[in-house]
């Protein structure tokens, strides 16, 4: 998709305008940028013990089945077959030798998670710590970029500040907003995301997605908000999309999903404002030849109210 320019004015109240035409974005691989907060699989062995539980071919800490060759060389399951049965280190034939002695070794240790470095206090036993590690709370973050195959993982501060100088991401603080949307042949419809603008809020960073792609037969445009963090923290807080014109509206409003579910996975699940393209066009006014979409929102926390129970809005100002 295209856009001509980008014209963005921010008030003292948080609440900006900004029109969009549509321009190729810039897409940047994961090879652009050498960066340091990618996690390295690789789990560095503490002592000897651990060492012997590292496969030589991966440096992955090896789960059973644990195999080994005649001479007593191991490997893990997943990279026997890569191996064509042979031993990586003497090049002997592998056979289907297990080695129960390094499996029953690993039961009776405990590990720190391999996130430990991000901040992650938690040892589990050998066996439970591959399973935390796949939902642990420390874990990096996928960038949440919609507009290219990016990559790159890290906490939230590297991703605001990769979204930001590589992705060239427009960045605002408030919790309200006003978009206006501009696309000269609103026929003319492909998969492509239109726009993801950033915004800090209560100290916490969103994604405002906005784009246009096939339902079915039909083509439609969809916004919805991701929040920079994961799902429990998400809940805090509310948000709401509105679209309108010439008398008519559509509302929605919804809690944010985490970054941790994926663009695809949330816009698949329709979980945000989506309006056809027939009522856009409406909404657009004119000769229905281009499409003007104003979209205005907000953003408010969820506070618990102590007294009765039951969670009232904070509103920012």
């Amino acid at each position: 998709m295209e856009i001509d320019s980008i014209e963005c004015v921010s008030s003292t109240d948080g609440i900006y305008e900004e029109e969009i035409h549509h321009h190729h974005h810039h897409h940047f691989s994961s090879s652009s940028k050498p960066h340091s907060n990618v996690v390295s699989p690789a789990i560095s062995p503490a002592t000897s013990v651990h060492e012997l539980l590292e496969c030589p071919v991966c440096t992955n800490s090896m789960y059973p089945p644990i195999h080994q060759c005649h001479n007593g060389h191991t490997l893990c399951s997943t990279c026997k077959s890569r191996v064509h049965n042979r031993c990586p280190t003497c090049r002997q034939e592998l056979g289907d030798i297990r080695c129960l002695a390094l499996e029953k070794v690993a039961e009776s240790l405990e590990l720190p998670c391999k996130y430990c470095s991000l901040g992650c206090p938690e040892i589990f036993p050998y066996y439970s710590k591959l399973k935390h590690e796949a939902q642990c709370n420390f874990r990096p973050y996928n960038c949440p970029y919609a507009g290219s195959e990016c990559a790159i993982v890290g906490d939230i501060p590297f991703l605001v500040s990769h979204l930001r100088d590589d992705h060239k991401v427009d960045m605002h603080t408030g919790c309200t907003f006003n978009h206006r949307y501009v696309k000269s042949n609103p026929r003319e419809v492909e998969n492509a995301t239109w726009m993801l603008t950033v915004f800090n809020c209560f100290g916490q960073y969103f994604c405002l997605h906005f784009e246009a792609f096939q339902l079915g037969m039909a083509p439609v445009y969809m916004a919805f908000l991701r929040f920079m963090g994961d799902e429990i923290e998400a809940r805090n807080f509310s948000y709401s999309l509105e679209v309108g014109a010439n008398g008519r509206k559509l509302i929605w409003e919804g809690t944010p999903r985490s970054i941790r579910d994926s663009h695809k996975k949330v816009r698949d699940s329709h979980d945000g404002l989506i309006i056809q393209r027939n009522m856009a066009l409406f909404f657009s006014g004119g000769d229905r030849k281009e499409l003007k979409l104003r979209v205005t929102g907000r953003i408010w926390k969820e506070q618990q109210n102590p007294d009765a129970g039951v969670c009232i809005p904070n509103l920012c100002s």
